[in-house]
């Protein structure tokens, strides 16, 4: 059980196993990784982009908080590669927050010094996807137990219905 509380942060680490129906992984990792298209069907996006910084390609990612919360912003690196595991092919993305000094704070946002995110993306030997995902960041300030408690209940079932909707909507607009 340790492992899923990093050493005294008090702070929750995220796994989640989900299937997407009708979403072939390799769509489900495109809709993934295709920024433009994020802000189009996540509302919780406010700003997203991709910048290359001193030859390293750098996210800059707004998300909304509910009021009275100050929004959070990101900095991070991530990688997507396709894999083959015994005959299996497996989409990996990972992705990890960076200090990058053509990125500093902006007043009235907290910055989210600490993120991580891993994302393994399979076949379910349909026409589906197989989703596991590990997910830990420390929104900083005081967050109410409500609120993580939602993200924990609703907020992360509801993203993979979002995104199973918008690779169904990508599958039109391609």
């Amino acid at each position: 059980l340790s492992s899923l509380f990093p050493q005294q942060s008090g702070l929750y680490e995220y796994k989640i196993f989900g299937g997407l129906a009708d979403c072939p992984p390799k769509l489900c990792a495109d809709v993934y990784m295709d920024l433009d298209f994020r802000k189009e069907w996540d509302q919780y996006v406010k700003e997203l982009y991709e910048e290359t910084y001193d030859g390293e390609k750098v996210i800059y990612w707004e998300v909304k908080y509910p009021f009275p919360l100050s929004n959070r912003d990101y900095v991070y690196i991530r990688e997507c590669r396709e894999m083959d595991v015994d005959g299996r092919k497996i989409w990996v993305v990972l992705a990890k927050s960076m200090a990058v000094p053509q990125c500093p704070e902006k007043p009235g946002i907290i910055r989210v010094k600490s993120y991580k995110q891993s994302l393994v993306i399979e076949s379910d030997g349909k026409a589906g996807s197989k989703v596991y995902m590990y997910y830990f960041d420390n929104p900083g300030g005081m967050i109410p137990s409500w609120l993580v408690n939602w993200a924990a209940k609703s907020g992360v079932p509801a993203f993979l219905k979002d995104i199973q909707k918008a690779c169904l909507n990508y599958s039109k607009s391609t």
